[in-house]
């Protein structure tokens, strides 16, 4: 697996954020591969979310990875780990190279077109501790990351998430930023996405 530094990562100047995007950490050839392997190897899920007093399935499917049987909880869904595999370890171990992080745990997100979706948030759970490092990892299909400041009125950015991207998000961002992606009506492929964390 040859990842590292492919090309020179992009350092987003935006206000109480720190984010780092790195447009070719995995080569296309071995993004390919990758892709290939999660889309088939992952045991997925689509869990019920409630929304204004209704459920609703969530729309995306997802599956998480981790250390020592740690759950992570968000939106009211509590989801278990499964332990690490090759791939994902692997994976693993260059993505906390470039984020000097040790990471415990992986959320892994598989949007299959683009009605699927994930709407706006922060991951700001208290299990992740006081400023968090978010390390996002894309393979498959470009799909159009959206971010807001939350006091900062009409403030936003756009990033579109390639394949083989690593996007890292540091500091205050989770507290002063939130994401999503956007749902489309553009006929688009398949993506996954990896969000590697560290669970307290």
């Amino acid at each position: 697996m040859n990842s590292l530094f492919q090309s020179e990562p992009i350092i987003l100047h935006l206000p109480d954020a720190a984010i780092i995007y790195y447009p070719n950490f995995f080569q296309k050839k071995e993004a390919d591969k990758i892709f290939a392997e999660l889309s088939t190897k992952i045991p997925w899920q689509q869990d019920e979310i409630m929304v204004y007093g209704k459920k609703y399935l969530q729309p995306r499917l997802t599956a998480l990875y981790g250390n020592e049987e740690k759950p992570y909880s968000y939106s009211n869904i509590k989801m278990q780990p499964h332990p690490w595999n090759l791939i994902l370890h692997k994976i693993k171990i260059y993505v906390e190279s470039a984020s000097d992080t040790t990471f415990t745990s992986v959320l892994l997100n598989y949007y299959r077109d683009g009605k699927d979706s994930n709407g706006w948030h922060a991951d700001n759970e208290k299990e992740l501790g006081t400023n968090p490092i978010i390390a996002s990892v894309s393979f498959g299909a470009e799909r159009v990351f959206q971010m807001k400041h939350n006091s900062i009125l009409n403030l936003t950015q756009n990033i579109v998430l390639e394949h083989g991207s690593l996007l890292l998000m540091k500091g205050t961002t989770q507290h002063c930023w939130k994401h999503q992606i956007p749902k489309t009506r553009k006929p688009i492929g398949e993506r996954i996405n990896l969000t590697f964390r560290l669970i307290q």
